[in-house]
């Protein structure tokens, strides 16, 4: 089975995921996808990616190719870390996609300083550079979605100009679904990504 395509270019994602489902794995798929076209990735999260997962989705690139993914940690001030971030995304030739993964808390409403700033990258980062956060979703104690998760502030996401993607896991173990534009997507998860 061949990887997934997401086909993207400039597109402003905000990723619900069930816990442990494999959002980080997502972002890292896309992200070889990214470098193997000739682009850099700029990677911020509090920890970084489990080293065994990276070689595993970074296996069939080369040394120099896994060059172009920069990591970095926003413990810390946020504010300042996305001012870091969006000063490489402006500053480094040929970026084709900045991660921020587990932007904000995993539970409860995403402080509307976050949002704030999460604005702030959808807006300055060059159009062409698709931007993927990813953060948990919740569960709908309201009961109007038959979908295991919804995201968290999505109204307030659509208005700062993301599109809200989830997803949960399938009926088997490796079987995950992926809502992408009100679309279901379904996927398997493998060592080396996801595959359709």
């Amino acid at each position: 089975m061949k990887r997934h395509d997401f086909g993207l270019s400039g597109e402003r994602i905000h990723l619900a995921v069930e816990g442990s489902t494999g959002g980080t794995t997502l972002g890292l798929h896309l992200a070889a996808d990214i470098i193997e076209n000739g682009k850099r990735v700029l990677w911020a999260s509090v920890e970084m990616p489990d080293p065994a997962r990276f070689s595993q989705l970074f296996q069939h690139l080369s040394l120099v190719e896994s060059s172009r993914f920069h990591a970095m940690n926003f413990g810390g001030r946020f504010d300042r870390a996305v001012d870091a971030l969006l000063e490489a995304a402006t500053s480094l030739p040929s970026v084709g996609l900045v991660v921020m993964d587990d932007w904000c808390p995993s539970s409860g409403r995403i402080p509307a300083d976050r949002l704030e700033h999460i604005e702030r990258v959808a807006k300055e980062c060059p159009s062409h550079v698709t931007v993927l956060l990813v953060s948990k979703g919740s569960v709908d104690a309201s009961g109007s979605s038959n979908d295991p998760i919804v995201a968290r502030s999505s109204e307030a996401m659509g208005r700062k100009g993301f599109a809200v993607w989830r997803l949960w896991r399938g009926k088997n173990g490796a079987q995950r679904t992926l809502m992408q534009h009100e679309e279901k997507v379904e996927l398997t998860l493998t060592d080396s990504g996801f595959v359709a």
